[in-house]
């Protein structure tokens, strides 16, 4: 990788900024590092969903440029919100791809879910360093974005904390002496829970994260343990492994965020405490490193570590995930989009918690030639809403028979 083109931000020349998904867990955690260092960043463009009040706050905090916000009934608030600041407002879809197409040289992509896409394509394909949260825009699209950020002279910058501690620890050039990547994963509210229980959990209960402040669809992807399977597949994709040198390794504390395994027998890792604002202050500040107010290990403190496997008896979505990475093709795509469909049921309490990995099952197994290649964005977004509209039926299917 040439560094040479990207230099760390300072004072005297500050970094600017957009941040996609700015009101959520992770774009909340990186409004709070650029609020810490105001002389190094200038704020582009912040986008959300609809919280427009929110939004507002932190574009008046922040002095951003723009303010965008997906829905837009409420423009006409975010407007009004942001009277007599200075501020440009905006809504709707095309606004949110115009702004990740305004010249940010950093752009964080925290757009949760397949929503987050096409705007972290439009930021790779002009060459930004691209700050990547949202897993999915790989599982569902992740050759078409590795070659729009090489063919624009982009950077990509894990920020799951797994893959980015995958990122740190990897020894540039040395991709031939590694043995295996090694995730971790936290095991979710419901590690230790038989599948009995399982079967009645709550969405407050599976909200419920030991270790992790995240937002509802992510902590129910730890809760069935999706997110690392879709991590597994992202993992492949970012580090040019094939998905048998992949490992996961349930990991309760959240202390070590993933390992690199090489040849020689040893294994590097990174370590700190389960605060989202140590990767992105990594991300943020790359190639340097830069000041992060989350809490240090105290190791003189610090309980025991330890490992187990991951129970894919249990956590079926585990299974799913790496037949889906075997399968290739459209077989991601529609994981990742009968999951969106499931998880949404279960939190609106149409269906059950069991029964999100079994409706992901149902809709890859009902699927006809799920390995053929997918050729395009356009195939992409084709496969994406015929596996919604399956995974729908099989919700509703399931909500009638009980």
């Amino acid at each position: 990788m040439d560094l040479t083109r990207w230099q760390a931000p300072s004072p005297e020349r500050p970094r600017r900024v957009t941040i996609l998904g700015s009101t959520g867990s992770v774009g909340q955690s990186t409004v709070d590092l650029i609020g810490r260092h105001p002389d190094r960043f200038r704020v582009e463009a912040l986008v959300a969903g609809r919280s427009v009040e929110h939004l507002a706050d932190q574009a008046r905090r922040l002095k951003a440029r723009l303010a965008v916000v997906a829905d837009p009934a409420r423009y006409q608030d975010l407007k009004e919100a942001l009277a007599g600041a200075g501020i440009e407002a905006a809504a709707g879809p095309e606004a949110v791809l115009e702004a990740a197409g305004r010249p940010a040289e950093w752009v964080m992509a925290a757009i949760v879910g397949y929503a987050g896409l096409a705007p972290t394509l439009v930021a790779a394909r002009r060459g930004a360093m691209v700050a990547l949260a949202n897993k999915e825009a790989l599982v569902c699209a992740g050759q078409l974005l590795l070659e729009a950020i090489e063919g624009s002279g982009g950077v990509l910058l894990p920020v799951d904390s797994e893959h980015n501690a995958i990122f740190q620890v990897f020894e540039p050039g040395q991709r031939a002496a590694v043995d295996r990547l090694i995730l971790t994963a936290s095991g979710g509210p419901f590690r230790n829970w038989s599948l009995a229980d399982m079967a009645t959990a709550t969405p407050e209960q599976a909200l419920a994260h030991p270790n992790w402040d995240m937002g509802a669809k992510i902590s129910i992807d730890s809760a069935t343990m999706m997110n690392k399977g879709l991590e597994l597949i992202e993992a492949q994709l970012l580090f040019g492994l094939p998905g048998e040198q992949v490992d996961i390794v349930v990991h309760p504390q959240s202390v070590i965020h993933s390992m690199v395994a090489y040849q020689d027998g040893s294994v590097l890792a990174q370590l700190g405490t389960p605060d989202m604002r140590v990767p992105i202050s990594h991300a943020l500040g790359w190639p340097a490193r830069m000041e992060s107010p989350a809490a240090r290990l105290d190791f003189h403190a610090l309980a025991a570590l330890t490992f187990e496997r991951p129970d894919s008896g249990r956590f079926p979505a585990l299974r799913l995930a790496r037949e889906a990475l075997v399968t290739g093709g459209a077989a991601p795509i529609i994981l990742n989009a009968a999951n969106e469909a499931a998880v949404a049921a279960f939190l609106a309490r149409r269906i059950g918690f069991l029964d999100i990995a079994r409706i992901v099952e149902d809709v890859i197994d009902g699927w006809d030639g799920a390995g053929r290649p997918v050729a395009g964005l356009q195939d992409v977004h084709a496969v994406d809403v015929e596996a919604r509209v399956r995974a729908e039926a099989a919700c509703e299917n399931r909500r009638l028979s009980v």
